[in-house]
């Protein structure tokens, strides 16, 4: 099985569509990034949704929407396939734990991919609908309290790892050769701001499992409306945005030297 799935993940298609998962999921950051400054400020209407479905229908509105997702899905696809062929080989960090992060992100990869499809069909519920639900049947379930409150740890687990791979430049392990010193910095603004989006997020699953209100629960949208609605918000959204959009551009510098 090990020498299968190493095949399989040496494949040129296989590499070639993990690159291009890479510049998908940059530009899916830029495009969240824009909606996040239409937050802030509150131009353009500033309604839309912050997180992957709201950039998915974006990118679906425009006049190259049609060709963007399906090159998301099939992206996503093969960078979910490269993924979980790490998580049997574990060539670039054969420890438990990095092949488990490996499984772990070729689950999260299926899951874009088919928020991906579900837009080209026509879907429209959003992220903030869907974790609103899965917090509901987490709540409801025996001992729902202190499941919402395992995955709030976990978020912040998360979300403090995100902070340290940017603060110690832990990512550029992840590459061939060492970037250019903007490249470097884009990634560290990258990770940084979605280490504290993401502690936001934690943040208000322990709420939710403080209150047992599924609402207080809430994605990526709701947290940075949560920084909006803060003393100096907007600022501080803008800033966050900055970051996000930052990590967009870094994605671009992986997926032409990340280690495949």
């Amino acid at each position: 099985m090990s020498e299968t799935a190493r095949k399989v993940g040496d494949h040129d298609i296989i590499e070639k569509g993990a690159r291009l998962g890479m510049v998908m999921s940059g530009i899916l950051h830029l495009v969240i990034a824009w909606i996040a400054l239409k937050v802030a400020w509150g131009f353009g209407g500033g309604s839309d949704s912050a997180d992957k479905s709201g950039a998915l229908d974006t990118v679906a509105g425009g006049a190259t929407g049609p060709v963007l997702l399906w090159l998301t899905v099939v992206g996503f696809v093969l960078l979910a396939i490269w993924q979980a062929s790490e998580a049997v080989v574990g060539r670039h960090g054969g420890e438990a734990s990095d092949r488990a992060k490996a499984a772990g992100k070729a689950a999260m990869y299926v899951f874009f991919a088919y928020s991906a499809y579900a837009v080209t069909k026509g879907a429209t519920s959003s992220d903030e609908q869907k974790t609103d639900e899965a917090t509901a049947g987490l709540m409801s379930s025996p001992g729902g309290r202190v499941l919402v409150g395992l995955v709030a740890l976990a978020i912040l687990a998360a979300a403090a790892y995100h902070v340290w791979k940017g603060w110690t430049k832990g990512f550029l392990e992840e590459l061939r050769t060492h970037p250019a010193p903007w490249a470097v910095n884009a990634g560290r603004a990258g990770y940084l701001a979605k280490g504290v989006a993401l502690g936001v997020v934690g943040i208000l699953f322990g709420s939710a499992a403080l209150s047992s209100r599924a609402a207080d629960a809430g994605g990526i949208d709701a947290a940075l409306k949560e920084l909006r609605d803060q003393p100096f918000g907007p600022y501080l959204l803008t800033v966050v945005a900055l970051g996000i959009a930052a990590y967009g551009v870094y994605s671009f510098v992986k997926a032409r030297l990340a280690k495949l």
